[in-house]
């Protein structure tokens, strides 16, 4: 376990961590994973839904999958991504979008948990892709195989920097949506 006793806040610390070390982090409910196996998870994006041990390349992502209690929330939408278009006024930064279904939202469904510090060198990072006619590189990374983390850092929901801005959504609503239209991420639209 990683003491921390800086100033700044963890998810400074672990966006300066994913920029200067060959490092990618994961974040996870279970404080004592000793190695991660690769898994299958669900996932519309194919790169999301390959059997793989899954990391982030950011600092806030991971904390988002650290706090949120998956057994009181079954469905969740996300997204980190930096953007690459040449020019574009967004150029070069990174945007977030974090969703559970509103069920869940509603009994405020977070617990503290774990960031693992990984080895990036078995993993891929998601090729660059488009969202909202830009060109974007998720925050994301495969590795299939098995990896053992290289430190943990404990986390809580206020180590979270948008724990007040998590949106709602309705999980059967989403489903409709995306089988409409896959490339329509988030799906939530003015109703939901």
């Amino acid at each position: 376990m990683l003491p921390y006793d800086l100033a700044m806040p963890k998810w400074q610390f672990l966006s300066l961590l994913v920029q200067t070390a060959d490092v990618v982090l994961h974040g996870s409910g279970q404080p004592g994973i000793a190695e991660f196996r690769p898994r299958q998870p669900t996932d519309v994006d194919e790169f999301g839904s390959q059997h793989a041990v899954y990391a982030a390349s950011d600092g806030i992502w991971p904390i988002y999958f650290a706090i949120v209690d998956r057994t009181r929330v079954g469905s969740l939408l996300n997204a980190c991504f930096t953007v690459l278009d040449g020019g574009d006024p967004g150029e070069g930064a990174t945007y977030y979008f974090f969703s559970v279904e509103q069920s869940a939202l509603d009994s405020h469904p977070w617990r503290d948990g774990t960031i693992y510090v990984l080895p990036r060198r078995s993993f891929v990072a998601q090729p660059p892709g488009r969202i909202g006619g830009h060109r974007v590189q998720v925050q994301q990374w495969a590795s299939a195989d098995a990896v053992r983390p290289l430190a943990r850092l404990p986390v809580t929901p206020a180590d979270f920097p948008f724990l007040d801005s998590v949106l709602p959504h309705d999980p059967a609503r989403v489903r409709e949506r995306s089988a409409r239209d896959p490339e329509g991420f988030p799906w939530l639209g003015e109703s939901s």
